[in-house]
């Protein structure tokens, strides 16, 4: 079971570097048309454009990937926490 959570976490934390790099993409004129950016877009995307429904940029500045990051955040301790209840006591 602990190699589960461990390979999990690793995906989790890949899927992280993933977003990093797809946001700061967008920093880069043309980058996200590369393809890179587009195989970054079609993993990506879908996740950030669940809280861009809730959270409208503030002008230029869109604060969705942050909570998008907080929820991953948050959703790997709890996987931690699950497992330590359920499979270490």
């Amino acid at each position: 079971m602990v190699l589960l959570l461990k390979l999990i976490v690793t995906l989790v934390n890949i899927y992280s570097y993933a977003l990093i790099v797809y946001i700061f993409m967008s920093w880069f004129p043309g980058a996200r048309e590369s393809a890179i950016g587009q195989f970054l877009g079609r993993i990506c995307e879908p996740y950030l454009e669940f809280f861009r429904r809730f959270i409208p940029p503030i002008g230029m500045i869109d604060f969705s990937p942050i909570v998008a990051f907080i929820v991953l955040n948050f959703a790997t301790r709890g996987l931690y926490q699950l497992f330590y209840i359920f499979f270490f006591r």
